[in-house]
């Protein structure tokens, strides 16, 4: 059987070796996303940087991205800025202040969370008597997972605090009733009580790094206030552990409420359960339909859609042999709890807030039950579904590491800029909502001495003609990722195309030059 194998501790550690080799990667090879420099100005003090009016080189304003803030000021920015809890952002300045400032070091703190979490999973599945192995390898194996485990947003810390809360709940719960439940009125040991408090409080740390990480926490909650009502003392316990971290994110959050409005579409059920659908199959698949073109992409979709609806099934089909007792029931409820809360959050606030990122937090319970589900077949057809779904994994994987489908454009439009440079060029830039997604972002993917004008919503495209100076080459970067950087793209083609003394030359990806005529 599978689960004889994985229980094995070095199958553990080379599973988490494993792990760490393919976050790290992740790491180092992905181009910088629109939301890092977020993490990264809150860790350095400047939340919202002040760019240069004039032109400027990604080497003069690199200390914008190396300064070092304290909690208090991170704290009051996000109150003022930002839309998250502070959890995550404290840590990450003290990791900044010893490991460094680069994006690469402040990612691994990302990647060393997940190695943490995936030794929860593994904790879990032993708890729940399914293979821990096969866990640990089909969670890291999930595209959103290994994804938000190796960027520097707080995702990871979040995922690391519900799956340690969890696996702290179970401990909670003696053996014997996590399995039976209790017929009796058991008597709760301090020992459990104490432990149950600390599962509470982990999992409210969860709510603390990213308020949609709350979900997770309420699933494995009300797990244990279904199974364990009997023990009042212990469920009470987790949940004043629960409840004393809430009036720390309200802290936040009721400063915070106004802010990013419009982020997320109308909510409609049916389109938000075919989004949620599709975001929980690319989760454990990755972007593979991406990669082989338009009608072989819609092909590989339905597969993949009807291979997680598979999986689905065979965990529904093999329920009674799927680990111990009740302990199933657990990461049921947990996997459940995210993609209910969110749609029940989107049906009161009238909003989508479905996606890949947020999805990502059931991945580790959903793999937990697919594993088990598959150690209950026999052993050649469990261990078959299993390599091949491992397999598709891996190419996912590699992918997300190599393939410009599933990365954001701003590295790739750098080096298309830099190949359009020449002697005299100048880069147009759209500043976008707040001069850091777009601007920060592209401003660390490109060489360092490459000049650089930002452009903000409503420039005059006159106005931007002289800004450009006697520069004998303009480069617009054509990065519409929010809605200021989408207005802003018309402006600056309105200020050279067709324009006296400029005519088009070559373009690149996202990138388009337009040369000054040597009679101006």
């Amino acid at each position: 059987m599978l689960s004889t194998h994985d229980r094995r501790a070095g199958g553990i550690v080379i599973a988490l070796l494993l792990a760490t080799i393919i976050l790290v990667a992740s790491a180092w090879s992905r181009g910088t996303e629109y939301d890092e420099d977020y993490s990264v100005f809150l860790a350095a003090g400047v939340p919202r940087p002040v760019w240069p009016a004039g032109v400027f080189s990604p080497s003069d304003v690199q200390h914008l991205f190396a300064g070092h803030s304290t909690m208090g000021s991170i704290a009051t920015d996000l109150r003022r800025t930002d839309v998250h809890p502070p959890l995550y952002f404290w840590t990450v300045a003290a990791w900044r202040g010893v490991v460094g400032t680069g994006l690469f070091e402040t990612r691994l703190l990302s990647v060393l969370y997940s190695v943490a979490a995936l030794l929860g999973v593994a904790k879990l599945a032993r708890l729940c008597g399914v293979p821990p192995v096969a866990s640990v390898l089909i969670t890291i194996g999930c595209y959103g997972f290994a994804y938000t485990g190796s960027i520097a947003r707080g995702f990871a810390l979040a995922q690391l605090c519900v799956i340690w809360g969890t696996v702290l709940t179970l401990l909670a719960v003696r053996q014997e009733h996590a399995v039976a439940g209790p017929a009796a009125r058991p008597a709760a040991r301090p020992r459990d009580v104490a432990i149950a408090c600390a599962g509470g409080v982990v999992l409210g740390l969860a709510s603390f790094t990213n308020y949609l990480a709350a979900f997770g926490g309420v699933g494995a909650l009300c797990w244990l206030l279904l199974t364990q009502w009997r023990r009042y003392p212990v469920w009470l316990a987790a949940g004043i552990g629960f409840a004393a971290i809430l009036p720390l994110d309200l802290y936040f959050f009721a400063a915070q409420r106004g802010s990013r409005t419009g982020q997320f579409p109308p909510f409609h059920l049916l389109p938000s359960l075919g989004r949620l659908g599709k975001y929980t199959a690319a989760n454990i698949f990755g972007g593979l339909p991406l990669y082989v073109g338009h009608a072989g992409g819609i092909v590989l979709g339905g597969l993949l859609v009807l291979g997680m609806a598979g999986l689905l099934a065979l965990v529904a089909l093999r329920w009674r042999r799927i680990g111990i007792g009740r302990a199933r029931l657990l990461l049921a409820m947990a996997a459940l709890a995210t993609p209910v809360g969110l749609l029940l959050l989107g049906f009161v606030f009238n909003n989508t807030p479905i996606e890949l990122r947020y999805v990502a937090f059931a991945m580790p319970f959903l793999a937990l039950l697919v594993a088990g589900s598959l150690a209950s077949l026999p052993p050649p057809a469990g261990y078959r579904v299993l390599i091949a779904l491992l397999c598709l994994q891996a190419l996912s994987l590699l992918g997300m590491m190599t393939r410009p489908e599933t990365m954001q454009p701003q590295a790739q439009t750098a080096r298309a800029a830099a190949g359009l440079e020449r002697p005299g060029a100048l880069v147009l830039v759209p500043y976008g909502n707040d001069g850091v997604g777009v601007l920060a972002a592209f401003v660390r993917e490109a060489p360092a001495s490459m000049r650089l004008l930002s452009v903000a919503l409503n420039t005059d495209p006159a106005a931007l003609r002289r800004r450009a100076g006697p520069a004998s080459r303009v480069i617009l970067v054509l990065l519409g990722l929010d809605g200021d950087s989408k207005a802003t793209l018309p402006q600056m083609l309105r200020a050279f195309r067709g324009v006296p003394c400029w005519t088009q030359g070559p373009t690149g990806f996202d990138t388009i030059a337009f040369d000054r005529s040597r009679a101006c």
